[in-house]
């Protein structure tokens, strides 16, 4: 009887591609590559980018947004898509919306489900171990090889290049919205102006369409709201990052860092205790301590 070596199902391929308008990187099975996965959930990246993008003026998005066609004439999925963010505005209390700024733009719900999609491409062909990595927002399946949670890094908003936190993650969504990268650039939807009292909000959880769309309505909110809130959406959990460098982190978390595990070098404190007694200051993780390959959420 012929037997198949052990080390063709520890084959790894790592590829980055450049799609809607960031970076996304798979950790994948080889078999991805021969089994057709890896290039189906690629071209489904490019298929959402030629349909959401609002920089594309020939995007269903674009052209929605113009006036020049109805949503009729768009792609199922956009329709798809603004039912979503029309669900999660009323959830958020209109913290999250497609129309930050006035004008029809769908993006922060877009990429989150694109990516989350593209993981399950994976999966449906029978991967059962590999993360996609968009920008920053992670899903993730399995455990790496060896057993071995994934790495997933959650950058310091003060300290460029550094690391806050490292999430030991398995089977599930990490997505982080901050200043990190982009600045300033998220909206309080109530007043149009930037959002302030956080640097950076991070959401762990099953799905990486929900935990995107909720790093951004939190973010949104401020610290003080966001806390509140984000400690009641089931099975998900935060940990954020204020303005003046204190942290705090929902019993939803705490439970995600129990299953998989937290590296950390920062003091946090649980969602409903007394915050003058419980907050502390940042004190970041340093990369060269981590000792093994982390997948940076820089987020949006």
């Amino acid at each position: 009887m012929t037997t198949t070596p052990t080390v063709a199902f520890s084959a790894r391929l790592r590829h980055a591609e450049h799609v809607m308008g960031t970076v996304v990187s798979f950790d994948v099975p080889l078999s991805a590559r021969h089994d057709g996965s890896l290039e189906a959930a690629i071209g489904w990246l490019h298929w959402v980018d030629r349909v959401f993008s609002p920089y594309r003026p020939d995007s269903d998005v674009s052209l929605l947004a113009a006036g020049e066609v109805t949503a009729d004439a768009c792609a199922p999925e956009v329709a798809e898509v603004l039912a979503a963010c029309a669900r999660l505005r009323f959830l958020s209390q209109g913290y999250f919306t497609a129309f930050p700024g006035g004008r029809l733009d769908p993006s922060g719900y877009v990429k989150g489900w694109a990516t989350e999609r593209a993981a399950s491409l994976l999966s449906g062909a029978g991967s059962a171990s590999h993360l996609v990595n968009a920008g920053g927002d992670v899903q993730c399946a399995g455990t790496r090889a060896g057993g071995e949670p994934w790495r997933v890094g959650i950058a310091d908003p003060f300290r460029r290049g550094g690391l806050a936190l490292v999430v030991a993650a398995r089977d599930c969504a990490v997505a982080t919205s901050g200043i990190a990268e982009r600045g300033a650039h998220i909206l309080d939807p109530h007043t149009g102006r930037p959002a302030s009292g956080l640097a950076s909000l991070t959401v762990v959880g099953p799905s990486l369409t929900l935990a995107d769309a909720y790093a951004t309505a939190a973010f949104a909110m401020g610290s003080a709201v966001a806390r509140e809130w984000t400690a009641s959406l089931e099975s998900y959990g935060a940990f954020a990052i204020t303005s003046d460098g204190e942290t705090w982190q929902t019993a939803g978390f705490a439970r995600y860092a129990g299953h998989g595990g937290v590296l950390r070098d920062a003091h946090v404190a649980q969602a409903g205790a007394d915050p003058r007694r419980e907050r502390r200051r940042l004190r970041p993780v340093r990369a060269a301590r981590i000792g093994q390959v982390v997948a940076h959420a820089q987020g949006d």
